[in-house]
């Protein structure tokens, strides 16, 4: 694959991309709590193959002093013994929402988020699977490239 970008996106279409960008900072970040809130984007990203944003994810999860066993652990959470049951609840949720073209997330699997989140956290962990899909969807798509030096949400 080529390591350039084939379009820029975000220079061609500014008004949409500022929306985007927006409609990122309105996430509740502080409802959710920052570590899960980048575990959920990191992990989203890693399901997408979004290079760009994986790297930006880690990157501000390291800021915040996760230990890298933790973060290397983010795609097989299910085995590893290093999240809480909230930010399980919130891994599983944010895989099966990101799945749903190919499949309906369960009367079951919401009672499992509900369990662990109130309404309003559910909302704001929505908002918070498509914002990230939405941005992976457009740097996969555009091939925008992971820049040398880290970039930070």
């Amino acid at each position: 694959m080529a390591h350039t970008a084939r379009i820029p996106f975000h220079q061609l279409a500014p008004k949409a991309f500022q929306s985007l960008i927006t409609l990122s900072g309105a996430v509740r970040k502080d409802l959710l709590g920052h570590r899960l809130y980048d575990l959920v984007l990191l992990r989203v990203s890693q399901i997408n193959g979004c290079a760009f944003c994986m790297d930006m994810h880690w990157s501000d999860l390291i800021k915040q002093d996760i230990d890298a066993r933790h973060l290397n652990a983010v795609a097989g959470w299910r085995e590893a013994p290093f999240f809480t049951e909230r930010e399980r609840a919130a891994l599983a949720w944010a895989e099966i929402v990101t799945a749903i073209p190919n499949r309906d997330p369960s009367d079951e699997e919401f009672a499992k988020l509900k369990a662990q989140f109130s309404d309003e956290e559910i909302a704001e962990l929505g908002f918070t699977i498509a914002v990230i899909n939405a941005w992976n969807l457009l740097n996969v798509s555009f091939r925008n490239p992971v820049p040398e030096k880290a970039l930070t949400a």
